[in-house]
């Protein structure tokens, strides 16, 4: 029984990895510009979680998330809902990410690229605001 079972996993690994592996064959993953794109992106947001992750300490008091240049401080709130923007960066990423092959697939390059394009500049964004939260908090 054991044997059988352990078969079947084995079976069904072997089969996820032949999907996985013909889903990243595709002509869109082998685009350099979707490549590069893809991987600035990955890595900017990959720069917010470390930045936050090491400036910002778990403390017993709320911090500052958020700051208006014309009443101040608007937002207060525990130390860890700093860690929302980079989910939600990733989140857009991969969201992004499947609209851009939907439409890579359907022809319309130019469509795809903007979005690729669009989240990079997402993120950079995300990463300005993470940047002065650490700075607003310090």
């Amino acid at each position: 029984m054991k044997r059988l079972k352990r078969a079947g996993i084995i079976f069904w690994e072997d089969k996820v990895k032949a999907e996985l592996n013909r889903f990243l064959a595709d002509d869109f993953f082998r685009n350099k510009i979707v490549i590069w794109l893809s991987v600035i992106s990955l890595v900017v947001n990959l720069a917010e979680w470390i930045l936050l992750w090491i400036y910002i300490k778990p403390v017993d008091f709320p911090i500052i998330i958020h700051y208006n240049v014309y009443r101040g401080v608007d937002l207060m709130d525990s130390w860890h809902q700093v860690f929302v923007l980079p989910l939600v960066g990733i989140i857009l990423f991969v969201i992004n990410l499947f609209l851009a092959l939907y439409f890579y697939r359907a022809k319309e390059r130019i469509a795809s690229y903007l979005l690729l394009i669009a989240i990079l500049m997402l993120q950079l964004s995300f990463l300005v605001a993470s940047i002065s939260v650490i700075i607003i908090n310090y």
